[in-house]
């Protein structure tokens, strides 16, 4: 990847206080979305952290993940599986695979479910999102597609090392890389 490529994902990204009182930052990758030299390069970038593992399909959780899995499926000439979160609508009408996700950093517990029949046995599963904190997300898939799983790429990877390990997960930049450089 190139190193121009992680610069401008560092400067398009800025923590935000909520205003709320509270006392954490709220992560904006909203200029991510919005430079398109980054969105030019991204979908390789992450694609070239797996492409020897030679993905068949790449899968993301909404809603971000629906944004660069895409980029990501066409730069491995693979196909694209969305993984729609229970409840954040209605319903989808076709019979749905589903894996829970344990308790976010709210305490709410989610899960994220494949429409049946779109990844196949002789597939190898590429799980792509824009941040990994705990890994829970790419277990929970992981778990989905037994024997089929090759690893998760990500913008950012904070997980702790033994979960980078033991879920193969990537990341172009690490949380480090995008430390507020002051208190708000």
């Amino acid at each position: 990847m190139a190193a121009d490529l992680r610069d401008l994902l560092r400067t398009g990204f800025r923590w935000t206080d909520p205003g709320d009182g509270s006392e954490y930052l709220v992560s904006d990758r909203s200029g991510w979305w919005r430079d398109p030299m980054i969105l030019s390069g991204l979908g390789e970038a992450l694609a070239d952290l797996f492409r020897q593992a030679r993905p068949t399909v790449v899968v993301s959780p909404e809603v971000t993940g629906f944004l660069i899995g895409p980029l990501v499926a066409r730069a491995l000439g693979a196909g694209f599986v969305e993984a729609y979160r229970a409840g954040a609508r209605r319903p989808i009408a076709e019979p749905m695979s589903w894996a829970e996700v344990p308790a976010d950093h709210r305490g709410d517990k989610q899960f994220l479910g494949v429409r049946q029949g779109l990844v196949t046995p002789g597939d190898r599963v590429l799980v792509v999102d824009d941040w990994a904190a705990t890994g829970a997300q790419a277990r929970s898939l992981k778990g989905l597609f037994p024997g089929a799983y090759v690893g998760t790429a990500v913008i950012v990877d904070e997980t702790p090392p033994e979960v980078g390990r033991e879920l193969i997960i990537r990341g172009l930049l690490t949380g480090d890389d995008l430390t507020p450089s002051e208190s708000p």
